[in-house]
């Protein structure tokens, strides 16, 4: 029984057992540091690799978390530069029409009129270019038939229609416009009226009265349709009527119609 008890395998089990026990209870250093050491040395590889990696994937997470930052910061920025961008613009045009404006009033007859100033906002497409939409209205006492001159007195077209905020403006050279004009070199008079978009006409001046090329054309102040003395052109060419009892006078404005960006409303004569 006894030899059976000491069998080899029992044994092996048996020593086995007391080198755990006295790595249990009495520890000593010199029994458990080389394995330690061992254990250590076998899963440094394992533990450099995960230290590593852990860092690597830390690393990755900043960068793409910096990403976003820089991409929500673009964006603000591409937002608050298009905001500048129109502010910039808005005092461009601001200053531009502070320039035009002050010119204007340089030149505008106020002495003489009751004059409302306004900005064109809309014009009619060439190449008739017969009318302009301004930023005035009856809410500024502007009302249908008031004339609109440019500069010093030069008589441009009457109010169409109007509404509260905004009024249109024909040229002269609308074929629906006639005004009564005079020749203020020689006294000459006769009807001015425009040729569909394309120039004016000073018609029905009789034969006997005497024009010349150059000559200014004003308004005469009949019909109280516009008031005495507004620049209208001058006169480039002189034509025969067809029944030789009239002259008619091709008339130049001083101005450009479609590239004005002010006018002026005569409101009233003071």
């Amino acid at each position: 029984m006894s030899r059976k008890f000491f069998s080899k395998k029992n044994s092996i089990f048996l020593i086995v057992f007391l080198i755990c026990f006295l790595a249990a209870y009495l520890n000593p250093k010199f029994f458990t540091e080389p394995i330690r050491r061992g254990l250590l040395t076998i899963a440094y590889p394992f533990q450099k690799t995960s230290f590593l990696l852990s860092r690597r994937l830390s690393n990755s997470a900043g960068f793409i978390k910096s990403i976003g930052n820089l991409r929500e910061d673009n964006e603000k920025l591409i937002k608050e530069n298009r905001i500048l961008l129109a502010q910039l613009a808005e005092l461009k045009t601001a200053r531009s029409e502070n320039d035009v404006l002050r010119e204007q009033l340089k030149l505008a007859p106020f002495q003489r009129f009751d004059l409302e100033a306004s900005f064109v906002i809309a014009k009619d497409n060439p190449p008739s270019e017969s009318w302009i939409l301004i930023d005035k209205g009856s809410a500024r006492g502007i009302e249908k038939g008031m004339n609109v001159v440019v500069n010093s007195g030069i008589l441009v077209g009457k109010i169409e229609e109007v509404s509260p905020a905004s009024a249109k403006v024909i040229f002269l050279s609308n074929s629906s416009v006639a005004i009564n004009a005079l020749d203020i070199e020689t006294g000459a008079s006769g009807v001015v009226k425009g040729e569909y978009g394309l120039g004016l006409n000073m018609e029905m001046i009789p034969q006997r009265d005497l024009m010349n090329k150059g000559d200014a054309i004003t308004t005469s102040g009949l019909g109280e349709e516009a008031p005495k003395g507004l620049l209208i052109g001058k006169v480039q060419e002189i034509k025969l009527s067809g029944d030789k009892l009239f002259q008619s006078a091709v008339i130049i404005p001083p101005v450009k119609y479609s590239d004005l960006e002010m006018v002026f409303v005569v409101k009233e004569k003071k």
